[in-house]
């Protein structure tokens, strides 16, 4: 498979995952491996950046093996959110942010104004933005117009393990955007979920609870890794026409009766 160049950086694995939810930093750690990955998303405001003295998951990341890719997870205006990623770099966490603002606190949804505001403000300070939106073409297109370096889609909400809800607006807007990546975020439940988002022809998924709350979860890690790399291969192989009727899979002409 070919890699996925997002910004300056290219990367072999189109599998991002997180670090909440795991059952203990060690178990985190072998779903890092066990998954492939190479970028590696942590919520900023929910890491202790100070005292170092304490137990921190980013004890457990292999900074010279992941990409550490910090997000504004927690942050409901754009303030909050610039401010945290300002924060991320001032503390050499990173100058790249998946960039949230969340415009509801039951379902999660993105607030799309200040998702805007936040890129456009941090695209300028040279930050590498990758925008977690939702399924909307329009808003996406406002969103690479303002610096974003990739989008990033949601399949469904947050944790919710729902799977892809609308393929029709993912496959909108893998259709009509091709000037950056486009990365599924949010939503995925299992690893036909994943295999499903490549197929459409997105450039990576990105998922955290999918994998931390899977019963094994080492297991569920292994099954997204392999899902991804089908789900682009299938993509880049091309599937069949889909046909009303059965066509013989051994053609009846020169057949001798």
């Amino acid at each position: 498979m070919n890699t996925l160049k997002i910004a300056d950086r290219e990367f072999t694995s189109r599998l991002f995952v997180g670090t909440g939810k795991y059952r203990s930093f060690q178990e985190m750690a072998r779903c890092h491996e066990a998954s492939g990955a190479e970028v590696v998303t942590v919520a900023v405001r929910r890491v202790n950046l100070t005292d170092r003295s304490k137990e921190s998951l980013l004890d457990y990341i292999e900074r010279s093996k992941y990409f550490l890719l910090p997000n504004t997870a927690g942050c409901f205006t754009a303030e909050e959110a610039i401010r945290t990623a300002r924060l991320a770099r001032e503390v050499g966490l990173s100058n790249w942010v998946k960039l949230e603002v969340i415009g509801d606190q039951q379902t999660l949804f993105p607030d799309n104004q200040g998702l805007l505001e936040a890129t456009r403000v941090l695209a300028r300070e040279g930050f590498v933005c990758l925008p977690y939106t939702n399924d909307d073409l329009v808003n996406a297109r406002r969103l690479i117009d303002a610096g974003a370096a990739a989008v990033m889609p949601l399949a469904a909400p947050i944790g919710s393990g729902l799977g892809i809800q609308n393929p029709t607006n993912l496959r909108i807007l893998r259709e009509m955007i091709t000037e950056v990546p486009l990365i599924v975020d949010a939503g995925v439940g299992t690893a036909s979920d994943a295999a499903m988002a490549m197929e459409l022809g997105y450039d990576g998924v990105l998922m955290n609870t999918a994998i931390a709350e899977a019963e094994d979860s080492v297991e569920m890690a292994r099954a997204m890794k392999l899902a991804v790399e089908a789900g682009r291969r299938a993509y880049q192989a091309g599937r069949m026409p889909k046909k009303l009727y059965a066509a013989a899979s051994s053609p009846m002409a020169g057949v001798v009766r």
